[in-house]
């Protein structure tokens, strides 16, 4: 089951959580920032660091999806959250990444839903993870098509995955692309970061950087600094691309009854059949 924390004040976003997806938004939102978690981890895992962004970037909408739990072949076999398929560490090892390709399409899905949902354009979206996360990240946001390009792609400690299946599109070639890692890093070496990079340069992408920590696999406080500070540049606040919540006086019943569930309000509802009704929960959840 679904669980919502908010704050009354109007400047701290709401925070849903559901078995596969946790959600941070504020009021309005101008900008979307996926934010895929690495290897074994949840969304939980980067729940702390997107509310610590939030605070920077109040007019972004952050969704924290859950990898599906599935087999591993590095560790055994035993299931795990897993974006795809790891059987070694070494280079060779990561070429085929099964599942893949079906975390390419769920990713895809929530840049298109946001899209198709409120209007949202592909531009204002950024693609962010951490080691597998991140390679996802990069998979994933440097073949998107022309007209669904996006602002940019954040990878942390990640590497470029499925090397045999990705094909650095023309508009990947130039979205912003910061890639962060430490260059102690015994998980995810370094020399595979370099090696990312110098074949996606290679490839023709003219907007990569490389930024590099003396840490190993995993985050430093001038990282996440970092971080904010490309997000800040490629997607800043911009208020002609705001999306305003739908009035509840002009949502369908569909759309009265996802509100109640993404608002927590389920309770409040229960033996609620008239629209007027559903419309009056909705329009005082939002009023608070």
């Amino acid at each position: 089951m679904a669980s919502f924390a908010s704050s009354s004040a109007a400047s701290r976003p709401s925070v849903l959580r559901e078995p596969t997806q946790t959600t941070i938004a504020p009021a309005t939102h101008s900008a979307l920032v996926v934010i895929m978690h690495g290897l074994g981890d949840s969304a939980a895992g980067f729940e702390d660091v997107a509310l610590m962004w939030a605070q920077q970037l109040p007019h972004v909408k952050f969704v924290l999806p859950t990898a599906p739990t599935q087999p591993v072949s590095m560790n055994g076999g035993m299931p795990m959250p897993s974006w795809y398929d790891i059987v070694g560490l070494d280079e060779r090892s990561n070429e085929s990444c099964d599942g893949i390709a079906q975390s390419y399409e769920r990713i895809a899905g929530i840049l298109e839903q946001e899209h198709e949902s409120t209007g949202l354009p592909f531009g204002r979206m950024v693609l962010s993870g951490f080691s597998q996360g991140g390679a996802l990240s990069l998979f994933t946001g440097l073949q998107r098509k022309e007209e669904e390009k996006l602002a940019g792609v954040l990878c942390m400690s990640g590497y470029l995955a499925g090397a045999k299946q990705f094909v650095l599109s023309e508009a990947g070639k130039t979205t912003p692309t910061l890639h962060c890692h430490g260059t102690q890093d015994p998980m995810v070496r370094f020399d595979m970061a370099q090696k990312t990079e110098a074949a996606l340069k290679e490839a023709g992408h003219s907007k990569y950087e490389m930024k590099t920590y003396p840490i190993q696999h995993t985050l430093s406080q001038e990282e996440i600094v970092d971080a904010v500070k490309f997000l800040q540049e490629i997607v800043p606040a911009d208020p002609t691309c705001d999306i305003v919540p739908k009035a509840a006086e002009e949502m369908s019943v569909k759309e009265l009854k996802e509100a109640i569930r993404k608002g927590g309000l389920g309770r409040q509802a229960v033996g609620l059949t008239e629209k007027s009704e559903l419309v009056k929960l909705v329009k005082d959840s939002q009023e608070k």
